[in-house]
């Protein structure tokens, strides 16, 4: 398949030349050999190693905002069949654009069937299986709780509208442990989760609780209170296909927060693929454990992570975007493009947090120098393939020893990632 180059100017090549030359007697005393890296942590030598495939200080020029893809990558296909074969860097190819027709990128969403009366209100609790109705309009009023043993199913073209204007508290939709979500869109038809107050924070987004693992104990859900983990990694909560969630991440304290969606020990028997976050003030999406996999993933301009992981998910993803808007047009700051953690509390504690994700493609707005593009920290592990990763001052850091460690042992991997930065290895001196 056709792949469209990505416009480079190296200066690691001119770095490397530079370090290389000799010097006369005449221009001073030599300067001493770069010391070698040790297995102390992570160093900007051990990525650039060179069967790594890495490259720091790279330019990026897109066809299209975030369209374009690097030819050469690793066959990330025979790693596991999880994976699609796409041997290049980045997420969107010029001639393959999944993100077409169904996603938004800059300007207003809302309720797409302004015209059109809601056909019901949806609230309480759900204990019977349930279908909205394709091409309909719904309101969401409130908390919507999907119990053990019903099922959600949502048809293509729903839109369902959260009332934040009239609601106090959260509204939000809660699929229990034991219940499900067949939310199956289109990308004709996509079903769109949007607010009736079109500011980011409106709404409380989807949170799903499965039974796979957690290293947190006995987890609740930040909004809803609902038991999360347990040791089923197959575990089914559903399907979530082609899905726009807008104007997420309402708060109810700093530590209560909701995302566009967030996974709660969801197991990989759920089916997530082709699910946008757009103008959430929280993350896009966020998981707390689990094994669920994900595929064709896009984050556009939310406040906080565009991903985020903690709680040991170890599940793998594939084709995923975080887009941040100028600060200047989108009118807020944004935080990290990937937030990346095992514990904050226990950095070494098991099951690890170890997901494999390939074929990204992670552009920041340079709005604050001290935000992190990817965030290694808190003693995640991770695989990384075939990345591109521009628009942060720090595109890449490790912050601690555990996750240096392992990337230092080969327990973790990153290789055919392209940086617009230096990494910055801060875990050694933790």
């Amino acid at each position: 398949m056709k792949t469209t180059n990505l416009k480079f100017i190296s200066m690691a090549a001119i770095a490397a030349t530079a370090l290389f030359t000799a010097c006369s007697d005449d221009d001073g005393p030599t300067p001493p050999p770069p010391t070698p890296p040790t297995t102390d942590g992570y160093s900007s030598e051990l990525f650039l190693a060179e069967d790594n495939h890495n490259a720091i200080n790279q330019s990026f020029s897109f066809t299209n905002t975030y369209v374009g893809v690097v030819d050469g990558g690793a066959d990330v296909a025979s790693i596991d069949n999880f994976f699609s074969a796409a041997a290049y860097r980045g997420a969107v190819q010029a001639d393959n654009d999944w993100t077409a027709g169904w996603t938004l990128l800059n300007g207003d969403g809302g309720d797409n069937k302004a015209d059109q009366p809601a056909a019901e209100t949806l609230q309480g609790d759900l204990t019977a299986d349930k279908t909205l109705a394709a091409d309909t309009k719904y309101m969401l009023s409130g908390a919507y709780v999907v119990k053990s043993g019903a099922t959600l199913t949502i048809e293509p073209g729903v839109t369902i509208v959260a009332d934040a204007a009239n609601v106090e508290g959260a509204t939000y939709i809660l699929v229990e442990q034991g219940g499900k979500i067949m939310a199956e869109g289109t990308a004709e038809k996509p079903i769109v989760m949007t607010a009736n107050v079109t500011e980011p924070g409106a709404w409380g987004g989807i949170h799903i609780c499965g039974r796979a693992h957690t290293n947190a104990g006995s987890g609740k859900s930040e909004i809803g209170d609902a038991a999360y983990g347990g040791n089923i990694e197959d575990d089914n909560s559903g399907t979530l296909r082609y899905i726009r969630l807008e104007y997420t991440g309402y708060s109810f304290t700093e530590e209560k927060e909701s995302n566009g969606i967030s996974f709660y020990g969801v197991g990989n028997g759920t089916t997530v693929e082709y699910c946008q976050a757009f103008k959430g003030s929280d993350d896009g999406f966020e998981f707390f454990g689990g094994s669920v996999n994900v595929k064709y993933m896009m984050v556009a301009s939310c406040s906080d992570d565009s991903f985020d992981w903690t709680e040991g998910w170890n599940g793998k993803g594939q084709f995923l975007v975080a887009y941040q808007e100028a600060q200047s047009t989108v009118g807020y700051d944004c935080d990290c493009l990937m937030e990346c953690d095992n514990n904050g509390d226990n950095f070494a504690i098991t099951p690890v947090s170890h997901p494999v994700l390939a074929n990204v493609t992670l552009i920041g707005n340079n709005s604050d120098e001290s935000t992190r593009g990817v965030r290694l920290r808190a003693g995640t592990q991770v695989s990384l393939y075939n990345a591109l990763i521009m628009g942060k001052e720090k595109c890449l850091s490790t912050e601690t020893a555990e996750t240096e460690e392992a990337l230092a042992d080969g327990t973790s991997v990153l290789n055919y990632v392209s940086l617009a930065s230096d990494i910055s290895c801060e875990g050694a001196a933790e």
